[in-house]
């Protein structure tokens, strides 16, 4: 079982049952420059964790004994694990798994069949999102992609230079979505990141400002796309 012992900045913990797989993955993430460490199975992966914690947990689901679900709960359930970065790596068809790791706590995910350079490019997202590097420009930050613009401070949004009328829960939601491009979200996590102590939202009401949205945005309303048995996401 390949490990590495490079002198990185970040320390990622690969979980893959599939030996080639996990040479892949631990080959790439090396000559990146992470330090990447190996496990097999998930009650290999929790005792590297307890030795030498890692930053990164990249954690396939399907896996011998305790699997990647349950590993993903044990180390969001403990304090002292509980900021440790998952991305969760599935086969197709696993939705319910995706959406029961999400909600969990796991930061992002990819499916199988994917390219070295996609993981590579979702990791690096997670460990600076998980290091909080991008948290005060999510929130001040202006948001542009094409003829859309989004204006945290302003609590504004512009259509090709138009001003559009969103209610308070619309902004907060495009807002949520368009600082984490390419991220997917549950409902429940949407629900969770925009509602106040005393605004109420439910996950279903979700699909309705997603709705509401998309008509005002216009032709930019496809920019927030349905991941079907998940959520949603702002396309990247």
């Amino acid at each position: 079982m390949p490990q590495g012992h490079s002198k990185s900045r970040k320390h990622i913990l690969v979980v893959e049952d599939e030996e080639d797989i996990l040479a892949l993955i631990h080959y790439n993430l090396t000559r990146e420059g992470f330090r990447s460490t190996c496990a097999t199975s998930g009650e290999e992966a929790l005792r590297i964790v307890q030795k030498d914690p890692p930053d990164l947990v990249v954690l396939d689901l399907m896996l011998p004994g305790i699997d990647g679900l349950e590993v993903c709960r044990t180390l969001k359930s403990q304090p002292e694990t509980r900021s440790i970065a998952v991305l969760m790596v599935t086969a197709k068809g696993e939705e319910a798994d995706v959406v029961a790791g999400l909600e969990m706590g796991a930061d992002d995910y990819v499916t199988k069949p994917f390219s070295p350079r996609i993981l590579i490019a979702r990791a690096r997202a997670v460990l600076r999102r998980n290091a909080g590097d991008d948290d005060s420009a999510e929130q001040s930050e202006v948001i542009k992609t094409d003829g859309l613009l989004v204006h945290p401070g302003r609590n504004e949004v512009l259509v090709d230079g138009q001003a559009v009328d969103l209610t308070y829960t619309e902004f907060r939601v495009l807002h949520f979505l368009a600082s984490r491009p390419g991220w997917v979200f549950t409902r429940y996590q949407i629900v969770n990141a925009v509602r106040g102590d005393d605004y109420s939202v439910t996950d279903r009401a979700v699909d309705v400002q997603i709705v509401g949205l998309r008509k005002k945005l216009g032709v930019y309303g496809k920019l927030i796309e349905t991941v079907r048995g998940v959520g949603y996401r702002f396309k990247d």
